[in-house]
């Protein structure tokens, strides 16, 4: 009797150590899969911000290295299930430097533009004034405040291009 009563016993304690397992192993699940959706959370406004802006990815990318680190097995996890490196792959910084270079273009061919509408309009002044001292000085303002303007914008320019640059030589991951 004695002998069945340990045996009950000790089912019961092993019935219960198993339920207490499933119920800690399912907790850990639980907990594994919010941070994941956290992390999914935490990064949707960065994908959506970097897409907008090709400097986000100097913000964002540096966070998403560090997170990785911190958390490998959810970000593997996020990469499985998105079929690429979450949050941003190389190809993703490839293309955000590939804009930013086009929005130079872009950019310093409208600066021109605007400078030499302006700089004509002192000009036809200059000369109907007669090439007056006021009028030099105002000819001289408009190439100064281009030439400023210009090197803000291209130190800028080189700055973020050189960070993107090193984004991809720092890695993410795979190129896809």
């Amino acid at each position: 009797m004695v002998l069945a009563a340990a045996l009950l016993v000790a089912a019961a304690v092993a019935w219960a150590g198993a339920a207490i397992a499933r119920e800690l192993a399912r907790v850990r699940d639980d907990v594994r899969l919010g941070r994941r959706m956290r992390l999914l959370a935490m990064f949707a406004p960065a994908v959506a911000e970097a897409d907008a802006n090709p400097r986000a990815f100097l913000t964002w990318q540096p966070l998403a290295l560090t997170a990785r680190k911190l958390f490998p097995d959810d970000f593997e996890s996020l990469d499985r299930a998105s079929g690429t490196t979450f949050p941003f792959t190389n190809d993703q910084i490839q293309a955000a430097h590939s804009k930013w270079t086009a929005e130079w273009l872009a950019w310093e061919r409208t600066h021109d533009a605007q400078f030499k509408l302006k700089a004509a309009a002192v000009e036809r002044d200059l000369v109907e004034r007669g090439n007056s001292p006021l009028e030099l000085a105002r000819l001289e303002s408009v190439e100064r405040e281009k030439l400023e303007l210009y090197q803000r914008r291209y130190e800028e320019y080189i700055r973020v291009g050189k960070a993107l640059q090193a984004l991809l030589k720092g890695g993410t991951g795979s190129g896809g």
